[in-house]
């Protein structure tokens, strides 16, 4: 069994906290830090059961930045 580390990202929405994998665009939610983990853990088990390891993007030192955007009334 081979051991990878992935990059993931979790946030609260509303009463939720939602977590995503920057690497595979794969995301998953809980009612806690620590369950939205737990899932997104079982989503990406998933995953890689069909997909091969190399159908990821490594993402090296990811920084959140905000990203204006102009909306046409």
């Amino acid at each position: 069994m081979r051991k990878i580390n992935l990059k993931s990202v979790i946030w609260k929405e509303d009463n939720y906290y939602i977590s995503q994998c920057l690497e595979t665009d794969i995301s998953s939610f809980g009612k806690t830090r620590k369950e939205a983990f737990d899932n997104l853990q079982d989503a990406l088990g998933l995953y890689f059961q069909d997909e091969p390891l190399t159908k990821r993007i490594e993402v090296k030192n990811p920084v959140i930045a905000s990203v204006p955007l102009l909306q046409h009334a």
